[in-house]
């Protein structure tokens, strides 16, 4: 139980919150390099910090998941086989795609209320294939990251959660301004 002591937590968890800060940086200086797409397209406002906290939310869940897994000595033997990782995956993924959904529903209505108008399908569009890059990326790096943690000993409790809620920030951010600019809505 000597793990658990205020200095071992301090110790073990500033490196991965400066490392995260850091990120996080370079999660805004994206969205700052992407201005006259937020001006032309001022939805994204709205879109943006909702469509990356459900990768980042979704995946700490997912990570706190295997977290919990490896604790119990579940799942660090044939990873790619294992039913805890496998069921985990297919309900994390569940919850991000409908929260999607829904979130383009609710964005979309308060563009119609707020900007007189505005497609649904480009913005279901948005959303959805944003939300299914951001989730892809996410999970695999969940799945990475747990198991190096454990692997290294590293409480993956400590590891994943910062470090994928910073990693759903900046590749929710990229996949939306990149599916924006594959479709060429702006």
């Amino acid at each position: 139980m000597s793990y658990y002591t205020i200095g071992s937590i301090v110790k073990s968890s500033a490196p991965i919150l400066f490392l995260t800060s850091f990120i996080g940086l370079f999660a805004g200086q994206i969205m700052n390099s992407h201005l006259d797409s937020l001006i032309s397209f001022p939805i994204l406002l709205l879109l943006i910090p909702a469509l990356i906290k459900i990768g980042g939310d979704t995946g700490s869940m997912l990570g706190a998941r295997l977290a919990s897994a490896f604790h119990m000595g579940l799942g660090t033997t044939r990873i790619h086989k294992n039913p805890v990782v496998r069921n985990s995956l297919i309900a994390a993924f569940i919850v991000g795609i409908v929260a999607s959904c829904f979130l383009s529903v609710v964005v979309w209505i308060v563009g119609m209320i707020v900007y007189n108008g505005i497609e649904f399908t480009s913005l279901f569009s948005i959303s959805v294939l944003a939300c299914l890059v951001e989730l892809v990326i996410v999970y695999a790096v969940t799945l990475i990251v747990a198991v190096a943690s454990h692997k290294f000993g590293l409480d993956p409790d400590d590891t994943v959660i910062p470090i994928i809620a910073t990693i759903g920030d900046v590749v929710g951010i990229s996949a939306i301004f990149g599916v924006i600019a594959l479709l060429e809505f702006v």
